[in-house]
């Protein structure tokens, strides 16, 4: 009996927890990126800004791995959808770029690389939205 239980408990756990570790869809990415990009650009706190890009790393790595609506339907190998994981790269490295100024403590450069985050969005909006 006890194993039965250990097992339906078992199996019940991993059901959840592999819920949990599935993708998000790229709307609430996008809206992950957006909220915390916010943050990032009212924030004078280290903690907050660095949480900040935290989460945003987060969901742009998890949008990589999406399809923008004017895209759906196309293969992955598509020259759009290359150019879509790109310009989500790029965005990365933005991020990342910023991470490092802010682990340094340097706030000020931080908020300036963000603020390139700004185009990236506007640019590719225009192309995959």
């Amino acid at each position: 009996m006890k194993i039965h239980v250990s097992a339906i408990l078992a199996l019940a756990l991993m059901v959840c927890g592999s819920q949990a570790v599935q993708a998000r869809d790229l709307g609430e990415d996008m809206d992950i990126l957006g909220a915390n990009y916010s943050a990032v650009l009212k924030t004078n706190d280290p903690a907050t800004l660095k949480k900040a890009l935290s989460d945003m790393h987060d969901a742009a790595q998890d949008a990589r791995n999406g399809t923008p609506p004017k895209l759906r339907g196309q293969s992955s190998e598509s020259p759009q959808m290359q150019d879509y994981r790109q310009a989500i790269g790029y965005l990365l490295s933005q991020i990342e770029q910023a991470q490092a100024l802010a682990n340094k403590g340097d706030i000020k450069q931080a908020k300036a690389v963000a603020q390139t985050f700004k185009h990236i969005r506007d640019e590719n909006h225009a192309k995959f939205r």
